[in-house]
């Protein structure tokens, strides 16, 4: 394996451009023609610089047969990081492809974390070949922390964990330190604990080294510290370290016994996926799409939204329905509908986006929860009553008619108000219920503009023009 220092890019200069962490296209092309003449020696000069997140990246990027090609070249030299950094579909397909021995040396290097990651959503068959890789007791962690529930703390934690007592002081913690062999790759805090393996403080290494042997550690704890039970969900678990800005923090059993520890980088990966399947679900698109997925499966993933969507546009469709004769009779409403919907469409989108962020950062809440509703409306009532004046003065010199272009001012007004109350209250009361917001707000807020915004429209023609 590998164990020099990773870097991303040889050329200083890359740095200043807009792509500078993008993969160079050549180098892509070289590897590939590395492996076209089965030229291991250049294969592994080429990959050996980069990191292992722009390995599988590149791994990512390829086509499936490439993917196998360069695989088996590689052999030996493929890093369990690589294995870490790659996405779940495109992971199974690269463990399937690896030697016995070429996997077992991989995994061996991982923690305890990564270990659970790789293997957690894996066939059976797949975890039986990466845990017959480990020692006895990196396999017993493993199997213990994939009893907990998914998605908590218990399958986020790594086994090792660097504790002292209590009374210790710093020169003992460095003797200690100096003395094991099995120290984590990385670790940031000793968490000390009481007799009964209680954690009661973190002391940075920074503080450790920066003091006289003599100095208690429980002198030098941190004034920020958060225990983690293992069976809390792990998007609150990322909520409090970006909350209170942690760097690791001690997670204990149902006993407050330490059993583990999270860090940083993982947390924030749990952060950065709830992001994404945010953005994936207002879309509509799937929490689990990717750009490996298959025609099928992308297919499959999207289905049911379009299905929701045609719903939604005959309850619209059923709206208009309803003013057939006044379309019939006033051409210029069938030009203008669309007009009106579009833009109580967008304000709702622009109103929801904010509510469901908002709720899922935890700051939206009972306490402001109204103040934010009234100034949604507000925004919708002013913006509403700006484009009123825009789209009046538009609907009078289109088709030279004051009375259209009042009717089509009053709706706009009407349908941004209506988008603005309904894109903060629906993702409110879809939490409320106990509904994901992110999954189905979208739906009933296209709903409610779409009708509000006919039925204004059309409703205010039949009144005023007819």
């Amino acid at each position: 394996m590998v164990d020099e220092p990773q870097t991303h890019v040889d050329d200083p200069e890359a740095l200043e451009e807009d792509d500078a962490y993008a993969l160079d296209r050549k180098a892509i092309a070289q590897m590939l023609y590395a492996v076209d003449v089965d030229d291991r020696d250049q294969l592994i000069a080429l990959m050996e610089p980069l990191h292992a997140a722009d390995i599988a990246d590149v791994l990512e990027q390829i086509n499936a047969f490439d993917r196998m090609r360069l695989i088996r070249l590689y052999g030996q030299e493929f890093d369990g990081e690589i294995l870490s950094e790659l996405e779940e579909g495109i992971r199974e397909e690269v463990i399937g492809l690896l030697r016995p021995d070429v996997l077992a040396e991989a995994v061996r290097e991982l923690d305890s974390d990564d270990v659970v990651d790789l293997v957690e959503d894996l066939e059976e068959e797949q975890q039986e070949a990466i845990l017959d890789a480990l020692e006895d007791s990196d396999r017993v962690a493993v199997q213990q922390s994939l009893t907990y529930p998914e998605y908590s703390a218990g399958r986020l934690m790594q086994r090792e964990v660097v504790m002292a007592p209590e009374h210790w002081n710093v020169g003992e913690a460095i003797d200690y330190l100096r003395d094991r062999d099995d120290l984590p790759k990385q670790f940031y805090h000793i968490v000390l604990v009481d007799p009964r393996l209680r954690p009661i403080g973190n002391v940075t290494l920074g503080r450790l080294m920066g003091s006289r042997r003599e100095v208690l550690l429980k002198s030098l704890v941190e004034d920020v510290f958060e225990v983690i039970p293992v069976n809390r969900e792990e998007g609150d678990v990322a909520y409090a370290f970006n909350q209170y800005h942690l760097i690791s923090a001690p997670v204990v059993d149902e006993n407050e016994r330490l059993i583990g520890v999270i860090t940083i980088d993982d947390a924030m990966a749990v952060l950065d996926e709830e992001h994404e399947e945010d953005i994936l679900r207002l879309a509509g698109v799937g929490e689990e799409s990717s750009l490996s997925d298959t025609v099928l499966e992308t297919t499959k993933q999207r289905f049911p939204w379009l299905a929701v969507n045609l719903v939604t546009s005959i309850l619209a469709s059923l709206v208009i329905a309803q003013f057939d004769e006044a379309i019939a009779a006033v051409v210029a409403l069938a030009v203008l509908m669309p007009i009106v919907a579009s833009m109580g469409g967008n304000a709702g989108t622009q109103s929801l986006t904010v509510a469901v962020r908002a709720l899922a950062t935890k700051d939206l809440t009972g306490a402001n929860v109204w103040r934010v509703i009234r100034r949604e409306v507000l925004v919708g009532l002013i913006n509403g009553l700006a484009f009123a004046v825009i789209m009046g003065i538009v609907g009078f010199v289109w088709f030279g008619n004051f009375d259209l272009g009042y009717v089509i001012a009053a709706a706009m007004v009407v349908n941004l108000v209506v988008a603005g109350l309904a894109g903060t209250v629906i993702p409110v009361l879809l939490e409320k219920t106990g509904v994901d917001p992110a999954l189905a707000s979208g739906a009933f807020v296209t709903t409610v503009t779409d009708v509000v915004g006919f039925f204004a429209f059309l409703g205010l023609a039949v009144l005023v023009l007819l």
